[in-house]
C-alpha cells in the first residue's frame, strides 16, 4: 500500500507547466525550485483577480520533500459576492489546464491538481477571508527562501494573521450581482 502511494505521489512529478520561466524535470526540481513555482502560480491567480485585492503572505512550510506557499487575502469578501470571487479563481485555474479535484458541501472550498503534480486550494473563511495554498509534489530537499513576491498591502508574515480589513467598492459590497442569464442562474 505504501508503495503505491509511492508510485502515485512520485508520478505526480512531471515537467513543469508555462508558469515558471524555468524548465524542470520533475523529480530533478529542488525545493525551492517547487517554492519559486508555488508563487508564481500565486501569482497568477492574483493578477487574475478584478478587481485586485489586498493578501499578505501567511506561511512557508517546508517538510520532508514538499513546500506549503500559503497567502490570506486581507480584502473582505461579502457573502454576496464570495461565489464571484470562487468563479473568477476557478475560470483562471481551469484555463491553465488545472483539474477540479474537489469542491467543498458549502461551496466556500475547491482544490485543484496542476499537471505536474501541485495540489491547489482556495477556501473562504470566517469573516469573508479567503485563504489560498499551494503545496508542491515531493522534490529534492534543499533550503527554501522566503517568497519573493511583495504583498499586496501589509505584510503580516511575521505575525497572527488579522481578520479582513479591507474594504472594496465591489468584493465588500453587500448589493448581489446581477444575474448573467434571463432566468436567473
Amino acid at each position: 500500500m505504501a508503495a503505491a502511494a509511492l508510485v502515485l505521489l512520485l508520478a505526480g512529478c512531471g515537467p513543469a507547466e508555462s508558469e515558471s520561466s524555468s524548465d524542470h524535470q520533475g523529480s530533478k526540481m529542488n525545493m525551492q525550485e517547487a517554492a519559486d513555482r508555488a508563487d508564481a502560480i500565486l501569482d497568477g491567480t492574483f493578477a487574475a483577480i478584478k478587481p485586485a485585492v489586498q493578501w499578505t503572505p501567511a506561511y512557508t512550510t517546508p517538510a520532508e520533500c514538499y513546500v506549503d506557499r500559503d497567502r490570506t487575502v486581507m480584502t473582505i469578501i461579502s457573502e454576496q459576492r464570495r461565489a464571484a470571487f470562487l468563479g473568477v479563481v476557478e475560470r483562471y485555474w481551469k484555463s491553465r489546464g488545472y483539474e477540479l479535484i474537489d469542491v467543498s458541501a458549502n461551496g466556500l472550498a475547491a482544490n485543484f491538481k496542476t499537471q505536474d503534480g501541485f495540489q491547489l486550494q482556495v477556501l473562504i473563511g470566517a469573516h469573508g477571508q479567503a485563504h489560498f495554498s499551494v503545496t508542491t509534489p515531493c522534490v529534492e530537499e534543499s533550503e527554501v527562501s522566503a517568497p519573493s513576491s511583495p504583498p499586496a498591502g501589509p505584510d503580516y508574515s511575521q505575525q497572527e494573521v488579522p481578520a479582513p480589513n479591507v474594504h472594496s467598492d465591489f468584493w465588500s459590497s453587500d448589493d448581489p450581482l446581477p444575474s448573467s442569464s434571463p432566468n436567473g442562474t
